[in-house]
């Protein structure tokens, strides 16, 4: 429709539909149902209001997987706020550039998460009210409190499907994050075609995203996925741990899991030593023959786990690929159409085409960058023209990956045009981790690449070279890793550190990072 709200979309009709008193959302021993989201999420749209929320400002949640960020996303929509989310494991410099980015007048922050704020709150320019999630904090008001004071009913603030309702923070292969700005109807757009046409989930389906909510991904996955099929999903508090995410399987037994393929193989790594007694298994083992879809996403699928995932649990992992641009899947592997070690095919509802350097479609069973067309493509990032040129082209988003496309439609990953790495489902910039090693006064030049590791995954490796009057000590790995860890968030930090007396260049002076992606890797210092 040409007014609505986006909330309303996805809560009022599972009301009427009378799922009032079923569960939205497990988390640990607690519950959502239906109901609860919707009188909750009207308490923060009345307390936002009250604050002196208006429409198109934006509210701020960095927030751990927890009941409490639904109501705070759904309301704030609802009142016709911006919602942006945050990775919950960034820095203070970076906390501070997406708060003063995005201009939020409203942060709701967990309690266990304002300490990385905290260095940075005062000093930020937009910032009106910091109201705390999860828990106290001295001199700031509690989100329980103020819910408490206030009505469950709300009036909804209307707004046209092109509206924006969400901003996610992506990392770029330079500068600082940019905000991908979605719409109202982004949501409904990936809902109504991979939800619908792919995953096809029902009422009585479970499902348990790994991914969290503040990611594109987990945000499909926990948060609109749910309402939109009339089903329910668990959720998990802190670090998505292969133990924890065992036990979680166990004790909800979900028929969906979504997840990452760095988790898939840890889980498998868990999983073969307790089948060899390198460790002590839980009674009864794990057989996960309650999951009926098994979804990957975040980065390239090896072969090698998908074939000992088959192997243990008998069914086949999904793979496909989405970004924080599109909101969700653009290509997957299907239940009907899979072939494994390929991306999958275009989702429905989406184009996909593969274009080389002069923006020409290649010809069949060439390489090409892809680019995707769909109505769930962010328009444009946030205050950032350059970078929406470069990516937005005509409607189309240049994704940067590069791959191929076989005769029978399933599309294989072929790398990245730049040299952005997917580690863990999560961008890293090999630059932003250069420039963290080459603070330290022992660096003197560094380069840092994706290399497979013994699962065929992506790790980051640092190859460095010492500056003079720091000859390689035994512990100088651990101390540079250290040093990154103080610069950027972790999952940024190299896996590993080689030192090299020099870096392999070009007659014009550029690394060659091809060749570094194929030597040897040597965690202890050599000369």
């Amino acid at each position: 429709p040409g007014r609505f709200n986006v909330a309303d979309h996805f809560i009022l009709p599972g009301l009427a539909a009378g799922r009032a008193e079923r569960p939205y959302l497990y988390c640990g021993e607690a519950v959502l149902t239906y109901d609860a989201l919707h009188r909750q999420a009207n308490r923060v749209g009345n307390a936002l209001r009250r604050l002196g929320v208006r429409r198109g400002q934006r509210v701020v949640l960095l927030m751990d997987d927890s009941l409490a960020f639904p109501p705070c996303f759904w309301g704030a929509v609802r009142v016709g706020a911006v919602v942006v989310p945050l990775n919950t494991v960034l820095t203070p410099r970076e906390y501070c550039h997406c708060l003063d980015d995005s201009r939020g007048s409203v942060l709701i922050v967990d309690a266990a998460l304002w300490p990385r704020v905290a260095p940075i709150a005062q000093g930020l320019r937009h910032l009106r009210h910091t109201i705390i999630a999860n828990g106290t904090v001295a001199g700031l008001p509690a989100l329980e409190s103020l819910l408490a004071a206030e009505g469950d009913t709300l009036r909804t603030a209307l707004r046209s499907p092109e509206d924006p309702a969400l901003w996610l923070y992506t990392s770029g292969s330079t500068g600082p994050p940019k905000a991908a700005v979605h719409r109202q109807r982004d949501m409904v757009y990936v809902a109504e075609h991979y939800l619908r046409r792919v995953l096809r989930l029902r009422p009585d389906d479970l499902g348990f995203s790994a991914p969290k909510l503040s990611f594109a991904y987990g945000l499909g996955n926990s948060l609109y996925f749910p309402p939109a099929s009339g089903s329910a999903a668990v959720i998990q508090s802190g670090p998505a741990t292969p133990r924890a995410c065992f036990e979680v399987l166990a004790r909800f037994r979900p028929t969906v899991f979504y997840a990452v393929p760095t988790l898939y193989a840890a889980l498998l790594e868990l999983y073969e030593a307790w089948l060899r007694g390198q460790e002590a298994p839980p009674a009864p083992l794990p057989r996960l023959e309650h999951l009926r879809l098994a979804i990957s996403g975040g980065e390239p699928l090896p072969l090698e786990v998908l074939r000992r995932w088959r192997r243990h649990f008998g069914l086949p992992i999904l793979d496909g690929i989405g970004s924080s641009e599109a909101l969700h899947f653009y290509i997957a592997n299907t239940p009907e159409r899979l072939c494994e070690g390929s991306t999958g095919v275009p989702v429905p509802g989406y184009r996909v085409r593969l274009v080389d350097a002069a923006q020409r479609d290649v010809a069949p069973g060439e390489v090409g960058e892809l680019w995707v067309r769909g109505g769930s493509i962010a328009p444009r990032y946030w205050n950032s023209p350059a970078r929406t040129r470069a990516a937005m082209r005509g409607g189309w988003l240049a994704t940067g990956d590069r791959f191929r496309c076989d005769a029978e439609g399933f599309y294989w990953y072929q790398g990245r045009n730049d040299d952005m790495l997917k580690v863990g489902g999560s961008w890293v910039s090999p630059a932003e981790v250069e420039r963290a090693l080459l603070s330290h006064p022992a660096v003197a030049e560094c380069a840092v690449v994706g290399r497979p590791d013994a699962s065929g995954l992506v790790e980051a490796v640092a190859f460095v070279v010492l500056g003079d009057g720091h000859p390689p000590a035994a512990d100088m790995e651990a101390v540079l890793m250290a040093h990154a860890a103080e610069c950027v968030a972790p999952f940024k930090v190299p896996r590993r550190v080689m030192f090299v007396p020099a870096l392999p260049r070009t007659a014009t002076g550029k690394i060659q990072r091809f060749r570094l992606r194929g030597r040897r890797v040597c965690s202890v210092p050599t000369s």
